[in-house]
């Protein structure tokens, strides 16, 4: 009988409860793959997205998780490079290549951009396998939960931010939905790069967790009704210069409004819609730029993770959770209770 391990696993579709730790078989490494003992996994909106039936091909019975962080535990055939045993942090995205149109000709299957513990087996187990072109290794002042915290949610903000709207210091920035993982990033990026941060959360505890981040201004939905007309107040009807949105449908108007002449709109989600009402004489007149963008590349992940291992970035952790407890994490990150990050350790 081959080796057991415990998992968070779903086999359908539904809510939290449709998640329910269980034995199964330790993975195998396979060509160009090893195997990492996991120490920490971190919980995603696109965790939530993949439980409730984003269609994406799950593979079931699924286990999530695209953020992994842990020790090297078994090698699979052709990896020479990796000393088993050497801490690492997993970069989740899968051939992103395919966003450059690098393809390798006639005659080869294409490899369509993927993300680990979406399109395959992730990291809510006490093993995973990953390849191992995907490590980076993990200083030892490090800890595995915060390197899970942080892989995800900070290559999306770094790829958004210094990519994509090629944020530049002295910039005015308006991150929306502060409260998430992404933004928490967003906002500690904007600062390092020298940019003035709007941001709008709701609540008056994340008000105050938000400028303790550093953003400059922070609105609060529930007692403003519509923050681009503050925004186009405090900066003398100047507006911001770049707009960082998940939130979609619900926002999209205000963001658009909030922006000055030649300003960019960055989209990496649409948690209330994927339909935003586009006035498009604000568009023309303006002269907007609207810029979609997720995740990032091998390089980019590299880049940002190192400032974070150097202490300039600091993931925001809002509960350590054991792996025991991965329903309850589904159901707090649906409820919209989570400030930062939920971290899983098995």
């Amino acid at each position: 009988m081959p080796r057991q391990m415990r998992a968070a696993v779903f086999s359908e579709f539904g809510s939290p409860d449709v998640v329910h730790i269980e034995q199964v078989p330790v993975p195998e490494p396979g060509l160009g793959e090893v195997r990492v003992k996991v120490g920490a996994s971190s919980l995603n909106h696109l965790d939530v997205w993949v439980r409730r039936g984003l269609p994406v091909g799950t593979v079931m019975p699924h286990i999530g998780g695209s953020d992994i962080a842990g020790t090297v535990d078994a090698l699979g055939p052709g990896v020479t490079e990796v000393v088993p045993g050497t801490r690492v942090a997993v970069d989740p995205s899968l051939h992103y290549g395919w966003y450059d149109g690098q393809d390798q000709g006639a005659g080869f299957e294409a490899r369509p951009f993927q993300i680990l513990g979406e399109h395959t087996q992730g990291g809510f187990a006490e093993y995973a396998v990953v390849p191992a072109a995907n490590l980076l290794a993990l200083p030892d002042h490090v800890p595995f939960e915060s390197a899970a915290a942080a892989g995800l949610v900070f290559v999306t903000a770094w790829r958004a931010l210094m990519t994509r709207a090629r944020l530049r210091a002295g910039e005015r920035v308006l991150v929306t939905g502060a409260s998430g993982g992404v933004s928490t990033a967003a906002i500690q990026i904007a600062k390092l790069a020298g940019a003035t941060v709007y941001a709008v959360t709701s609540g008056p505890e994340n008000v105050e967790r938000v400028r303790a981040l550093g953003a400059d201004h922070v609105y609060d939905r529930k007692r403003v009704e519509d923050f681009s007309r503050e925004i186009w107040r405090e900066t003398e009807k100047k507006g911001v210069h770049v707009a960082l949105d998940s939130v979609g449908e619900v926002l999209w108007p205000q963001c658009l409004k909030a922006l000055g002449v030649g300003g960019r709109l960055v989209s990496y989600g649409a948690t209330t819609g994927a339909r935003g009402t586009t006035e498009i004489r604000v568009v023309f007149w303006k002269q907007l730029s609207i810029l979609g963008t997720t995740m990032g590349s091998p390089a980019e992940y590299r880049e940002v993770m190192r400032l974070m291992f150097a202490g300039k970035l600091q993931p925001v952790i809002h509960r350590v959770m054991p792996l025991a407890d991965a329903a309850e994490a589904h159901a707090l990150m649906e409820a919209g209770s989570v400030f930062g990050k939920l971290v899983l350790v098995p």
